[in-house]
């Protein structure tokens, strides 16, 4: 199996893993807010629909896409987004999860297609067929995971979260490009705990910056799904936690993040905080 195909088939199997839990959510969950100011669970499952929609026409049709991503960064983001979410707002739970099931398999069938050399347009500079593939990985485990959050259920983490880390690496720099900052290049070496119990180990055994702790918390973390003083990561040195504190995995302007103590601080990290 290359390299495309496996992230493609860890793709898969996540969108398989948010499908069960989604199958199992009671009706009235999917009106619960999210820790998305604004959000509700609905909205999370709307915002992914559409991205995998129009992640599928970005390979099938790039033309097409960049006409409407053109549009769409002309326009003002926050009506784009009210217009998008609106879509779901007066769906029912099971035509909901239908619709989002039919767009993930659509963007499985699509990037089948692809070859794995391609480059792929996107919101911004286009992307390799692999870091495409990923982010729409990533994307559908925090925001599956904003969904398991507000409801309260338990969908356990897999070593699928080393796209995930390999995202948080790879966009460490724009991390501070994205809020005017010149980069922070100083080694940092990164040892994480996947849920395996196999340990990542990332950068120069030297460095003394060091994020040491589990897979599951740094990438809550550069998805902005966790204020970093609600995780168990042990953070030495001043570049790692400056680091930490502007993270950002996904594309976009800087976002908000999450506020320290709207979850209960981790303390099983590894080693222990």
């Amino acid at each position: 199996m290359t390299p495309f195909e496996e992230v493609l088939a860890d793709l898969e199997a996540e969108q398989a893993t948010l499908g069960v839990v989604l199958s199992r959510l009671p009706a009235d969950v999917w009106d619960r807010p999210t820790h998305a100011p604004g959000w509700i669970v609905r909205d999370q499952m709307t915002h992914l629909a559409h991205f995998d929609e129009a992640a599928a026409r970005a390979i099938r049709d790039p033309a097409g896409f960049r006409a409407a991503a053109a549009a769409r960064a002309a326009g003002d983001r926050a009506e784009y987004e009210r217009r998008y979410l609106a879509k779901g707002r007066p769906m029912s739970p099971p035509a909901l999860l239908d619709w989002w099931r039919c767009t993930a398999r659509a963007l499985i069938e699509a990037a089948r297609t692809v070859d794995a050399k391609s480059r792929l347009p996107w919101y911004g500079p286009d992307m390799s067929a692999a870091s495409f593939i990923t982010a729409r990985l990533m994307e559908t485990w925090s925001h599956g995971l904003d969904v398991v959050d507000a409801a309260g259920v338990d969908r356990p983490d897999t070593d699928r979260l080393r796209h995930v880390v390999f995202l948080g690496l790879r966009t460490r720099s724009f991390s501070y490009v994205n809020r005017g900052l010149m980069p922070n290049t100083a080694p940092v070496l990164l040892e994480l705990r996947a849920p395996s119990g196999e340990v990542w180990s990332f950068g120069e055994h030297e460095a003394p910056d060091r994020i040491e702790g589990t897979a599951t918390d740094f990438c809550r973390v550069v998805t902005q799904r966790r204020h970093v003083a609600d995780t168990g990561l042990l953070i030495t040195g001043l570049n790692a936690a400056e680091w930490m504190a502007i993270s950002q995995a996904f594309a976009g302007p800087p976002g908000p993040g999450r506020q320290p103590g709207e979850f209960v601080a981790r303390r099983d990290g590894w080693p222990a905080a």
